[in-house]
C-alpha cells in the first residue's frame, strides 16, 4: 500500500465572512464591495480607499452557537496601509471528529491569531488593487495572503476578495488542519445628499466558493442596506443572508451607529449589530467602538 494512503486526512477549517465586522454583519454580510471602515482588512483590502483618512476600531463578537464562542477584533487604516489582528476559535470553524465526546466540544478548542498589514493601490481612476499579508498562529506560525480588488464607478462599486490564498497548514495541540481558500464577490450602489439622510447605501454578496464549518457547508448569498442620518450622526442598517448549500437555511440582521463624542476632525462611534435566523453559522451579536477621521 502506498504511504500516501496511511497518512491521516487533514480537515480543513474556515472562519465564514461574516465572523468579523459589526457594520458588515448588521448588512447581513453585504459588504465586500462596500468595505469602508477598518474591517476592509477583513473584508476587501481593496477598500481602504474608499474609507476615512483614518479609522480605527475594537470589536467583540459573540456567537451563539452551542457552545457560544468569542471574536476579538483590532485594526487601524489609512487608505493605502491598514494593520490589524484577529483571534478566532477554532472549533467554531471545523467539524467535531466522530470520536470526540459532547463534553470534550464544550470545551476550549484553542484559537487562531491572524496578524495583518494591508496595502493597496489604485490603477487610474476607477479600480483599487490591495492584499493584506498574514502571520497566522495557532500552535505554529504560518504566513498567508488575502487579496482584494474594487472598481467604482460613479454611484456603483463593484468588489470581490480571494481569502487564505496559500491554504496554510497547522500543527497545533488540538491536531493539523488546513484553512481553506475563500472568495467572494459583491455589487454596491452608494448614494450622498446633504439632507436627512446624509449616505444610503445598498449592497449584495455572493459567496464564489463553497465553505465547510463546524455547521456544515457554507455558501452565502446577502443583501444589506445602510443609511446615515443627521450629517453622519446615527446609522441604521438592515440586511438578510442565506446558505444555498448543504443544511439550507436563512437569517436576518440589524445594527446600529451612534456618536458618542465628535471633535473638530474625530468622531467616535458605538457600533452594534444583532443576527438570528435558522442558518445556524449566522447567530450571533456584536459591539465596536470606532474612531473615524
Amino acid at each position: 500500500m502506498p504511504l500516501v494512503m496511511l497518512a491521516p486526512a487533514r480537515p480543513a477549517v474556515a472562519q465564514i465572512f461574516e465572523t468579523v465586522g459589526i457594520r458588515a454583519q448588521g448588512m447581513g454580510g453585504a459588504f465586500v464591495a462596500v468595505a469602508d471602515d477598518a474591517t476592509a482588512t477583513w473584508w476587501n483590502p481593496a477598500g481602504l480607499a474608499t474609507g476615512p483618512y483614518f479609522d480605527a476600531l475594537i470589536e467583540y463578537d459573540r456567537i451563539r452557537t452551542s457552545p457560544q464562542r468569542n471574536v476579538k477584533g483590532v485594526a487601524v487604516v489609512f487608505p493605502a496601509l491598514g494593520v490589524s489582528y484577529y483571534h478566532l476559535p477554532i472549533n467554531y470553524m471545523r467539524a467535531p471528529s466522530p470520536t470526540e465526546s459532547a463534553a470534550t466540544r464544550r470545551e476550549d478548542q484553542g484559537a487562531l491569531s491572524v496578524y495583518g498589514l494591508t496595502f493597496g493601490q489604485s490603477v487610474g481612476a476607477h479600480l483599487v488593487f490591495a492584499s493584506t499579508v498574514k502571520a497566522a498562529r495557532a500552535g505554529d506560525t504560518h504566513t498567508d495572503l488575502d487579496l482584494g480588488g474594487l472598481a467604482k464607478f460613479g454611484p456603483v462599486q463593484l468588489g470581490v476578495t480571494v481569502k487564505n490564498v496559500r491554504e496554510p497548514t497547522f500543527d497545533s495541540d488540538r491536531g493539523t488542519f488546513a484553512m481553506d481558500r475563500q472568495a467572494r464577490a459583491g455589487a454596491a450602489l452608494i448614494g450622498r445628499t446633504s439632507g436627512l439622510v446624509s449616505a444610503l447605501t445598498l449592497a449584495v454578496d455572493a459567496d464564489v466558493i463553497t465553505t465547510a464549518t463546524a455547521r456544515g457547508d457554507v455558501r452565502h448569498v446577502a443583501g444589506g442596506l445602510e443609511a446615515w442620518l443627521f450629517e453622519r450622526k446615527l446609522g441604521l442598517r438592515v440586511g438578510a443572508s442565506g446558505n444555498t448549500v448543504g443544511t439550507k437555511g436563512s437569517s436576518a440582521s440589524g445594527g446600529v451607529s451612534v456618536v458618542i463624542a465628535s471633535g473638530a476632525y474625530v468622531k467616535t462611534y458605538v457600533d452594534t449589530q444583532y443576527t438570528n435566523g435558522s442558518d445556524e453559522t449566522r447567530r450571533s451579536w456584536g459591539v465596536a467602538l470606532r474612531a473615524t477621521f
